[in-house]
């Protein structure tokens, strides 16, 4: 088994390479901006790497490859990068290149036409989110509970068809009236769509990996479904940092380099989680990582009417994980004892 610094080797090296990078470009301020940029994107996405250490734990080696490279490129450089500019080009009504040429040479409307999509972006985030929530908490086979009083009855609601979807959506309409006019009904849209994108990955996952097995850690199955899955849910995660990214800069290459350097942090942690088996070790790890997940799905949601910093965000899903943590310890002990 590794040491545990070995899996971060990788990660310091991007660092180091982002950074000096950086330096040509901006001088010690750009440099200093991909350190920031980078601590952010970790402690925002670190319940994403417990998230994804669950599903790959239970895949084979061979699909837990792809995914810790081919997955980390388009992690990095699609959607921190590329997918932007889809929104961008989608909400200015822009072709590809003009939304290239945007983010080049006008960075600051390229920024504002970011910003004015975030209800759109919040709300399929958010509808992702939420289904990746409530479907583990709602699955009808699941004994282990960590706020055993809510997760008894969620689990009791996963023997209704679909509950996941209908909680989802009820608390999208609600979460509607925080708008108006065409901004709440393109609210809406973007929700369903993120409803409509989490079901049709998980339903691909049965039909290209045959039949999906009940439980909570399946919430889909390996292969190329569960490899779109993971990345989906990757870029609900990166949704927030791209949009606070330009609060700092408006410069794409240093967003990128720093947003990078999160996602690299990010695979040592997914790395380091599924290599020592911690999730098995510490019993409640994913169910915090999972609660975590939805408290950003309802700032997500909030955000659209309210202000919520990035480090609130983060400090919520680190908090939620440090009590997980904590309890798995206690437990342990307790089981140790008796």
């Amino acid at each position: 088994m590794k040491p545990a610094t070995a899996h971060f080797a990788g990660s310091f090296a991007f660092a180091a390479i982002a950074i000096a990078i950086a330096f040509p470009v901006g001088g010690l301020q750009a440099a200093a901006t991909v350190v920031f940029l980078g601590v952010l994107e970790t402690s925002l996405s670190f319940d994403n790497a417990v998230v994804n250490a669950t599903v790959l734990t239970h895949w084979n080696a061979q699909w837990q490859r792809r995914f810790l490279t081919w997955g980390m490129v388009v992690a990095v450089f699609g959607m921190r990068a590329v997918f932007p500019l889809v929104i961008v080009g989608f909400a200015g009504g822009l072709g590809p290149v003009e939304a290239f040429n945007l983010a080049i040479y006008d960075p600051a409307r390229y920024g504002a036409i970011l910003a004015s999509a975030h209800h759109q972006i919040a709300a399929f985030g958010g509808a992702f989110l939420m289904m990746v929530f409530f479907k583990f908490f709602a699955a009808r086979h699941k004994t282990r509970h960590w706020f055993a009083f809510v997760e008894r009855q969620l689990t009791q609601l996963g023997k209704m068809e679909a509950i996941e979807g209908a909680l989802t959506l009820i608390i999208l309409l609600a979460m509607s009236h925080l708008l108006e006019g065409q901004e709440r009904s393109e609210f809406i849209v973007a929700g369903v769509w993120g409803v409509v994108v989490f079901i049709f990955v998980k339903g691909l996952s049965g039909l290209l990996g045959g039949d999906e097995q009940e439980g909570p850690h399946n919430v889909v199955q390996q292969g190329l479904a569960g490899f779109v899955y993971l990345e989906v849910l990757d870029a609900s995660f990166s949704f927030d940092g791209v949009i606070g990214a330009f609060a700092m800069t408006n410069n794409l290459l240093i967003i990128v380099l720093g947003l990078g350097v999160g996602a690299m942090f990010v695979r040592s942690f997914t790395l380091l989680l599924v290599e020592r088996g911690t999730l098995n070790t510490y019993r409640y790890l994913e169910h915090g990582a999972f609660w975590a997940i939805g408290a950003l799905a309802a700032v997500m949601f909030a955000s659209v009417r309210v202000h919520i910093p990035e480090a609130f965000t983060g400090l919520i899903g680190a908090v939620l994980i440090v009590l997980s943590l904590g309890s798995s310890i206690r437990a342990n002990r307790l089981a140790a004892r008796s």
